[in-house]
């Protein structure tokens, strides 16, 4: 069966291939010793007044055995009461079997398989010896004299089994450490290197406001001031301070746009936000998430803070849908409104539960990050989504207000 994975409510075969492999293996070979018993029993005892019920119940139990993983997503979790019942049922119908026709006791092997994904470690060890004993039991009626191979070989072959599943188990787990480990580390070692780079460029930049606009303000300073001594007793050598300070903050006008333009996001350089926002979908969808986009109204001139704002919005928003939302397609719609301009992310993903803003002024990242932007042009953030059901995140920025 399609067992749920140890604790995490996350069934194994749909996080590991080999795992998949291995349902698939078991319970092909369920199948196989059960048609093989029931072929075996056909063929020796015939006509016999147990054979309908034999049959029966064969038909039961591979019918139980399927109706496992079509219970669906609520067998998601181990030890459960339907996946619990579900196993009592398939146990019981199983010794029923072994007890009127011996030759069904080697179905038990699979079953060890399921009893250890189902079941807690001390609990599919006792279902284990249960199965074991019937097995030895139903050998030495087929035997009809006692055999020693028969006494030891099934608790082998359980042992046997039961060790390599725990081990392959364990192996499982650690290699699933060593993964959230390597994740946590690169995760990690990221924000490292943003800090780093945030603390490098704000050097940078006070270096550049230093040797232009600091200096530029100086000059403009010590030149009025000049200016404003000299007005009286000589006013020409006054006005050509202020003309040459006039000349200063010309330059430094330059110099603080310069660095606007330096500040504003890279993709906004090569066109409009339109533009951006089509580059940043296909960009995106080269990683396995499908995105597009498609613009509504007007298209209409934005103030560049308005611009960079959205497209920081959109470049979060899809962080998160890549990182959190499990999604496999997304979609960008920029909306001219005329005295608004709307910004739509929906995905397909796992959705969740919207939590009210925190009101604390801490900023962070992604919605936190989102709602700031959003709020210090003046907008409103939207969030529409609920578990299985996707994401629609909507800002809309009054151009007013902008």
């Amino acid at each position: 069966m399609a067992e749920a994975e140890r604790g995490t409510g996350v069934a194994p075969e749909t996080r590991d291939p080999d795992a998949r492999w291995l349902a698939a293996v078991m319970h092909t070979a369920f199948f196989l010793l059960l048609g093989g018993a029931l072929a075996r029993f056909l063929l020796r005892h015939p006509g016999e007044a147990r054979t309908p019920w034999i049959i029966a119940l064969s038909v039961v139990l591979a019918a139980l055995y399927v109706l496992g993983p079509a219970l669906g997503p609520g067998l998601g979790a181990r030890a459960t009461p339907r996946r619990l019942t579900w196993l009592a049922l398939v146990v019981a119908v199983w010794m029923v079997l072994v007890v009127l026709a011996p030759s069904f006791a080697w179905c038990a092997v699979p079953l060890f398989y399921t009893g250890l994904r189902t079941l807690p470690a001390r609990a599919a060890l006792v279902l284990i010896g249960v199965l074991t004993v019937f097995v030895v039991g139903a050998q030495l009626r087929l035997a009809g004299d006692f055999d020693p191979n028969l006494l030891l070989a099934p608790p082998a072959v359980a042992a046997l089994a039961t060790a390599v599943f725990v081990h392959m188990e364990r192996q499982a787990e650690r290699q699933r450490a060593l993964i959230d480990d390597l994740v946590r580390t690169r995760r990690e070692l990221a924000a490292t290197e943003r800090r780093e780079g945030t603390l490098a460029e704000r050097q940078r930049l006070s270096m550049e406001i230093h040797d232009t606009l600091a200096q530029s303000l100086s000059s403009q300073q010590m030149l009025l001031q000049a200016a404003d001594r000299l007005w009286d007793a000589d006013p020409e050598r006054a006005r050509a301070h202020v003309r040459t300070a006039e000349s200063v903050t010309e330059r430094g006008l330059v110099e603080a746009r310069r660095f606007v333009h330096d500040l504003a996001p890279a993709d906004l350089a090569g066109g409009g936000l339109d533009e951006a926002l089509r580059t940043l979908a296909a960009r995106e969808s080269e990683a396995g998430l499908a995105v597009r986009f498609h613009a509504e109204g007007a298209p209409a001139p934005l103030p560049d803070r308005v611009e960079s704002a959205l497209l920081r919005i959109a470049q979060g928003a899809l962080a998160n849908v890549r990182e959190h939302a499990d999604a496999t397609a997304a979609a960008i719609t920029l909306t001219h409104l005329g005295d608004q301009v709307v910004l739509d992310i929906a995905d397909n993903g796992r959705g969740f539960t919207p939590e009210p803003p925190q009101e604390s002024g801490v900023r962070g990242h992604g919605l936190p990050a989102i709602r700031a932007r959003t709020r210090q042009l003046g907008g409103t953030l939207t969030i529409e989504s609920a578990p299985g059901e996707g994401t629609v995140l909507s800002v809309a920025i009054p151009l007013e207000a902008s």
